[in-house]
């Protein structure tokens, strides 16, 4: 878990990410959870694990949880017409769409209307009134066609949702979701209340380094698109609830339904990324992961879950340029290698710990350190945190060898330690890094 700190501490410094949270889950276990940089930069606040977050399409797979807990109880129907729950589509042609079509975002819905300026802060989200309006110019293609992603499509089952159990969409999410988990910070809608407690959002990079304050706004008829408020830690409780043999929100059988392939996301990339019932799906390795991102003006999000392991990455940002992606991807990596050389009696290397850290010359920076069975020199600045990775034998506490990697490295020589706790890798000196300098220039 340190590898794996220092690894996304010097990724979100190195790419001037204001803040970030990442958590990682196994089962029903929270094994780690650390923040980083600030939520917000003009007031020096560092971030922390409680800092709320805009989770934005995360509320897609809360929308789906939702649905099918009513199709279990059998007071819906994937097959039901939107029209026979949204009165206001009775008579219209998206009236025919059916839920399923909606959750797969196949219905042919537009995205987000003709004039998605909400998404700049240019004007509030829509109404439940105005979303029809939206909607209601008509679909951009036939239902069932292709993937067509859809928030108006999703607000649209908030109304479902609404309609048929005459509760607002945030009431569903606590009564159904958030209380039986427990999760404190975690609820269908942003929370006024607690405005103090987000961490602020910020635009991407302009040309002078400067990053835009971003305000905090309700999204209003979309909170079942883009609405839930939650943290790393808490995604990391809920996506675990997925995970196949917990019942706790659906059955398993739902849940196969809900994470099942239904369509490409991406026609010319038949081996890319898929879509089920509300959950995105990738595979990376010889995982099979499901989840969601999320993206909303300041934050951005992505949250991985093995549903056979319970194995549950988490990473948050604040900024519309954050690479939570990569964050959550890199760390997901690390875990693997690590199960896959798991240590057997133990850490074998606890005399040498203190070795391990971070370590820099004018060619960058190294990270030493432990995953499972093996002692890693790891490249920091490589977005895949394996991807020229050397493998390290101890000699004595004060004399490494380089064993094993790239052919382009110093395989077989000596990592040898200084009293001032600097080493020389290889033929190279490097010293020792205990903090990373602040960089002034990522401040407003």
């Amino acid at each position: 878990m340190a590898t794996i700190d220092r690894w996304v501490a010097y990724r979100v410094w190195h790419t001037h990410v204001p803040g970030a949270q990442v958590a990682i889950g196994l089962g029903n276990e929270l094994i780690f959870s650390a923040a980083y940089g600030y939520a917000d930069l003009e007031q020096r606040i560092p971030m922390r694990t409680d800092h709320l977050f805009r989770v934005a399409s995360h509320s897609k797979t809360f929308t789906a949880t939702l649905i099918l807990q009513l199709v279990e109880q059998r007071r819906l129907s994937l097959d039901d017409r939107v029209g026979s729950h949204v009165v206001e589509l009775r008579d219209h042609e998206l009236g025919d769409i059916v839920l399923r079509e909606l959750l797969e975002h196949t219905g042919g819905v537009l995205r987000d209307g003709e004039d998605a300026d909400f998404w700049l802060g240019l004007r509030p989200f829509p109404e439940y009134e105005e979303m029809i309006s939206l909607v209601s110019v008509g679909a951009k293609r036939s239902p069932g066609e292709l993937f067509a992603y859809s928030n108006l499509g999703f607000g649209l089952l908030g109304g479902v949702l609404s309609s048929v159990t005459g509760q607002p969409y945030a009431e569903l999410v606590r009564q159904q979701i958030t209380e039986p988990l427990n999760l404190t910070n975690t609820a269908g809608r942003y929370l006024s209340e607690r405005a103090d407690d987000y961490a602020r959002g910020y635009s991407g990079l302009s040309t002078g380094l400067q990053r835009e304050r971003l305000d905090h706004v309700d999204t209003r008829a979309l909170d079942a698109a883009a609405g839930v408020t939650s943290t790393a830690e808490d995604l990391v409780s809920y996506f675990g609830a997925h995970t196949f043999g917990d019942d706790r929100l659906l059955s398993d059988r739902s849940k196969r339904l809900m994470q099942r392939t239904a369509n490409l996301t991406d026609p010319s990339k038949p081996d890319g990324p898929t879509y089920g019932l509300g959950m995105a799906v990738e595979s990376f390795d010889e995982h099979r992961t499901v989840g969601h991102g999320g993206g909303y003006p300041g934050h951005i999000t992505r949250s991985l879950l093995d549903p056979e392991t319970g194995l549950v990455v988490v990473a948050l940002t604040n900024a519309i340029d954050g690479p939570a992606s990569q964050l959550a991807t890199g760390v997901l990596k690390l875990v693997d290698d690590a199960r896959a050389h798991p240590a057997t009696d133990g850490s074998p290397f606890s005399e040498v710990l203190d070795r391990a850290g971070r370590y820099q010359n004018l060619w960058g920076m190294l990270d030493i350190g432990v995953l499972g069975s093996r002692l890693l020199a790891i490249h920091p600045a490589e977005w895949d945190p394996l991807d020229g990775v050397d493998e390290l034998e101890v000699i004595d506490h004060d004399k490494f060898r380089i064993v094993a990697g790239s052919g382009y490295g110093s395989i077989g020589e000596s990592v040898k330690f200084s009293a001032d706790g600097s080493l020389r890798y290889g033929s190279m000196t490097l010293r020792r890094v205990d903090e990373l300098e602040e960089r002034s220039d990522i401040f407003s």
